[in-house]
């Protein structure tokens, strides 16, 4: 399978990219990782001691480590506990620490295990997290470490990857689930790993939130996304995004009175009589979609 999109960089020293992109550096504009982290759907939760390992083989070897992590999907929400979430808030400041040149608190020690970890210093190391296809199993990784990095509660992360740091992804239901269920103990140990307070006001999730499975519409051009009902429903999400028009072939979009008073009706376009069943000719539709794009374009 090829790749989704090209490596690059959603935090200090941390990338998101495919398991090309470490095999094909045809340009040599790659950096040069030191930490490759694969996502995949066989792998387990990292272990403690296995972070705390890996660390001290940081600090004393130039060698390339390897790190893998369960894949976005793989934690169901049957199979929660405290550990899960304790591991995943390890692994994110673990990677902080890394990417930073940072130190550890106190829950990671040296192989005696009686003294904390605190070389006399630590080089930054750039870090890659992959995945097959660049966009689907390091999901729930990057945006556990996205919330970590930045302090930013669930809605924020899945909106910032994708708008400001430039970032197509997939995530399931379970992930956006797993990571609300997570979100509190994660911003907690981010702030006291920075020294913040962390006595924050409480998180008022966007409606949108509720409304959507963790997954977000495609980007397949700069201007243009494809999605399903339930993302052209979602007129928060939509509005989130900055997705200003919508045409909809062969289903109608649903929205109350205030959602259509505030995106515009004039602002959606539906197609009837055209359904997805291999039957219904597209031709005669095509110059009503290319116009009401083209008036998209030229009016925003």
């Amino acid at each position: 399978m090829c790749s989704m999109s090209k490596a690059s960089e959603i935090s200090k020293n941390v990338w998101l990219g495919s398991t090309a992109d470490i095999r094909h550096n045809v340009d040599n504009t790659d950096p040069d990782w030191s930490v490759l982290i694969e996502a995949c759907d066989l792998a387990q939760l990292p272990l403690p001691e296995t972070l705390r390992e890996l660390l001290e083989e940081i600090d004393h070897s130039p060698a390339q480590l390897f790190l893998e992590f369960p894949g976005s999907g793989t934690i169901s929400p049957a199979n929660w506990s405290r550990h899960d979430v304790d591991v995943i808030v390890d692994t994110c400041r673990w990677i902080h620490a890394v990417a930073n040149g940072g130190y550890l608190d106190g829950k990671f020690y040296d192989s005696d295990g009686d003294h904390r970890m605190r070389p006399s210093q630590r080089e930054p190391r750039k870090i890659l997290i992959h995945c097959t296809d660049g966009y689907t199993e390091t999901s729930l990784l990057a945006l556990a470490y996205l919330m970590f990095a930045e302090i930013l509660p669930a809605h924020d992360a899945w909106i910032k990857l994708h708008t400001e740091k430039k970032r197509n992804f997939f995530a399931y239901d379970k992930d956006l689930a797993f990571l609300r269920y997570a979100e509190s103990t994660l911003l907690d140990t981010a702030a006291r790993n920075r020294d913040q307070s962390v006595l924050r006001r409480k998180i008022e999730p966007p409606e949108w939130l509720y409304r959507m499975d963790g997954s977000l519409p495609s980007r397949i051009l700069s201007y243009m996304y494809l999605g399903n009902l339930l993302h052209a429903n979602n007129c928060g999400l939509l509005q989130a995004l900055g997705i200003k028009r919508v045409l909809s072939i062969g289903e109608e979009v649903t929205w109350s009175n205030e959602e259509n008073n505030a995106f515009g009706k004039d602002k959606v376009m539906t197609v009837r009589d055209l359904q997805d069943n291999g039957c219904d000719p597209l031709e005669y539709q095509f110059r009503h979609c290319l116009d009401f794009i083209g008036l998209f374009l030229h009016l925003g």
